[in-house]
């Protein structure tokens, strides 16, 4: 697998553009008639581009994504689907395709009516940009940022078991209110590869699950969560294992940099649960510590407090011996083992606490703990929580 350079347009027929004035942002991504299906938030509570996606998405075709940055369109009724639909006509009428074939996402403050006065012009804007290049890519992945500090983006090319070549391309946003179960996150992915809608949509709910849903930075989950998974169907082959590798490489690579790149963090955390008896248990024993407030904000003051992490471990709803437990941290070249089974060793030894405390300084931090009761084992992706996550999101709408 080799990485590409080219961001979203690394799909040679794939079409992108972002435009933003102020804190309103307007991307698009065009390809006519392409295979497509998505994954959306669970939140009972949802934005109007959720409902109007399903419905564009149910024959699994669309030529194009326009999403608007600065609004959530969430919670504002019978005008918030109008007001979606409008910009989805944006993209219909410059393109001249059915409005049907435009999905719509949406990512900003819930509760407010889109002030499609601002939003218009900006999305036209963005479709007259359309185009093919780095500088394109770089529009799309930024005009959609809120209060993420960096883009998101990452592509591959590959091959199939047979030697045939294909790319998966994606970019993505999310930096706050990042939680499982599609955790705002909106990600848009990419390929050249002929793909059945089914076998495309099996696919993307299996990297999703082990990517986006595995991503916490603050436990909120959002309203407006959406993935799309486009294909151009410009390369003939038949689908086999290398692509969905492919897929989870370009999610898992943006779910990291979600995690990254959370709203006031510090730090990068990875949690690793191994020896469980299911899969599902080595999740939710990394999710459960990776979610937990204290092991976050312990990892902001670099305090390798294994009894935050332990308790974490104890309310996930798994069943394990305590007394078989070890947990590790490790930094980029060392690695501490601080409970062996049970067995705090710093209390024991004095350097190795040290050892510990250094690690926890460095900005990347990586938690293994061994339930020793299984060959399962799964990760989970965050970051630490700080004074300016409070100070980001107490400002928010004000």
């Amino acid at each position: 697998m080799k990485e590409l350079d080219n961001g979203i347009c690394s799909i040679e027929g794939i079409q992108a553009s972002g435009y933003r004035e102020g804190k309103y942002g307007v991307t698009v991504i065009y390809h006519r008639d392409s295979t497509a299906v998505a994954v959306y938030t669970s939140n009972t509570v949802h934005a109007a581009c959720i409902d109007i996606t399903r419905k564009h998405l149910e024959d699994g075709r669309i030529s194009a994504i326009i999403a608007n940055s600065g609004n959530a369109n969430c919670y504002t009724k019978e005008d918030g689907i109008k007001n979606g639909l409008k910009l989805a006509e944006v993209v219909a009428s410059k393109l001249d395709i059915p409005v049907e074939e435009v999905a719509v996402a949406s990512t900003g403050v819930i509760g407010r009516q889109m002030p499609m006065d601002i939003i218009n012009p900006v999305a036209i804007k963005s479709v007259e940009m359309l185009g093919n290049n780095r500088e394109c890519a770089s529009n799309a992945s930024n005009a959609i940022l809120t209060t993420d500090l960096v883009s998101k983006e990452c592509a591959v090319e590959s091959t199939l078991s047979d030697g045939t070549k294909f790319r998966v391309a994606g970019i993505c946003k999310g930096s706050g209110m990042i939680a499982p179960n599609m955790g705002t996150m909106l990600g848009f992915v990419t390929t050249d590869l002929e793909l059945d809608k089914d076998i495309m949509q099996e696919a993307l709910n299996k990297a999703v699950d082990k990517s986006f849903n595995r991503v916490v930075v603050d436990g909120d989950e959002s309203t407006n969560d959406m993935v799309v998974l486009m294909s151009t169907n410009d390369v003939s082959g038949d689908y086999d294992s290398n692509f969905q590798e492919a897929l989870d490489y370009v999610c898992t690579s943006l779910a990291k940099q979600i995690a990254h790149d959370g709203e006031g963090a510090s730090k990068y955390i990875e949690v690793e649960c191994s020896g469980a008896s299911t899969l599902n248990d080595a999740v939710c024993v990394s999710r459960s510590i990776v979610s937990s407030s204290l092991v976050k904000t312990a990892v902001a003051g670099a305090d390798p407090n294994w009894g935050r992490i332990i308790s974490a471990m104890g309310y996930s709803g798994v069943d394990f011996n305590p007394d078989d437990v070890s947990i590790a941290i490790s930094g980029c070249d060392n690695t501490v083992v601080i409970v062996d089974r049970g067995h705090v060793t710093t209390y024991d030894d004095a350097d190795l606490l040290t050892q510990a405390e250094d690690i926890m300084q460095e900005d990347e931090i990586f938690i293994s703990v061994n339930l020793h009761q299984g060959d399962s084992s799964a990760i989970c992706f965050g970051c630490d929580l700080t004074y300016d996550y409070v100070r980001i999101n107490a400002e928010y709408t004000t």
